[in-house]
């Protein structure tokens, strides 16, 4: 695509993984992957990814301002997307670190794309649904990208502050600047945050199926959860990546919206399609939490904005999840 260099941080987590074999297939001429380690990560989920000549991997730590510096100098790229952070866990562990990475990281990538000789062409930011206040907020249907914002943790804080930093950057440079606001992911390749624990649900009812046994799970919280296949996400981001588009937009990603409990039933309906029945056994913690982060997101700005997005039914994303963990597991 026009000699795009895309730069992706946390290229080689769930989401990165799959955004950069899209970046790919949709004719980026270069994708430079940062993480911690300058491994390929999940990128080996997706074989042909980490076999594309385009593909390059570099060590950079978001909690090192040096390390990004040094990468963009480097690599100049004209697009970035800004997929790596400490998820809420990691943040409430270590909240210093937390704020360094997840603000601090973002602030330096801006502040370091902004000094280029070459004016960068597009700034994609993974924002979250915890940018929202709890659910009795908003009393409508939906929740809309212009509802009253009052994240419920850190984690939703220092989102709401990367999005503001990046609408300042796209004020000042005029740089064409997206944030992606999303629930919870599931799917091949999730493993990490609270958020996790329907994708872990599966993987134990596939690793049972494959094992003969049982692999029991337990929901730690419950209510409404808005759902997104990976697959799904990585297509929005690489939309909002290549896709034409000016000025500054935050956005909420498609997905859909169901309690915890039926959820863990579909799970367990599309088990028996699958054969795997005898490997359910998923229930939800008798003190279990009400799910922190909001639900019912209306995604009619993004399908305006960028038409044709993905959004899986959940019982096909659930289906594929399934026989993907059982193919996986020895």
């Amino acid at each position: 695509m026009n000699g795009a260099t895309v730069l992706v941080t946390g290229g080689t987590g769930c989401i990165g993984a799959v955004t950069v074999r899209d970046l790919l297939a949709q004719g980026a001429e270069r994708v430079v992957v940062a993480s911690r380690s300058g491994g390929i990560g999940l990128l080996s989920l997706w074989s042909k990814t980490t076999r594309d000549p385009r593909l390059v991997c570099i060590v950079a730590d978001l909690g090192e301002p040096a390390a990004l510096v040094r990468a963009i100098t480097e690599h100049c790229p004209t697009h970035v997307v800004h997929l790596g952070g400490l998820q809420s866990p990691d943040c409430d562990a270590d909240p210093a670190r937390g704020l360094a990475v997840n603000v601090g990281g973002t602030q330096v990538l801006l502040e370091t794309v902004e000094r280029m000789a070459a004016p960068l062409r597009r700034f994609v930011f993974a924002s979250s649904a915890a940018v929202y206040g709890p659910r009795s907020l908003y009393p409508g249907p939906v929740v809309h990208e212009g509802d009253p914002l009052q994240p419920p943790n850190r984690y939703g804080t220092w989102k709401l502050a990367g999005e503001h930093l990046c609408r300042l950057f796209a004020q000042r440079t005029g740089v064409a600047t997206v944030c992606l606001r999303l629930n919870t992911t599931y799917g091949l390749g999730r493993a990490r945050g609270r958020t996790a624990a329907p994708t872990t649900a599966m993987k134990n009812v596939a690793a049972g199926a494959v094992r003969g046994t049982v692999v029991p799970f337990v929901m730690p919280y419950q209510g409404r959860e808005n759902y997104h296949y990976v697959e799904d996400v990585g297509a929005a981001f690489a939309a909002a990546t290549l896709a034409p588009f000016t000025g500054f937009g935050a956005f909420n990603i498609r997905g859909q919206t169901i309690e915890v409990a039926a959820f863990l039933a579909l799970v367990r309906d599309v088990a028996a399609e699958l054969g795997m029945a005898h490997a359910c056994n998923l229930s939800i913690a008798a003190d279990a939490t009400p799910n922190l982060f909001v639900s019912d997101l209306d995604d009619r700005a993004i399908q305006a904005r960028f038409p044709g997005l993905p959004c899986t039914p959940l019982r096909e994303g659930i289906a594929r999840s399934l026989r993907e963990f059982a193919a996986r597991t020895s």
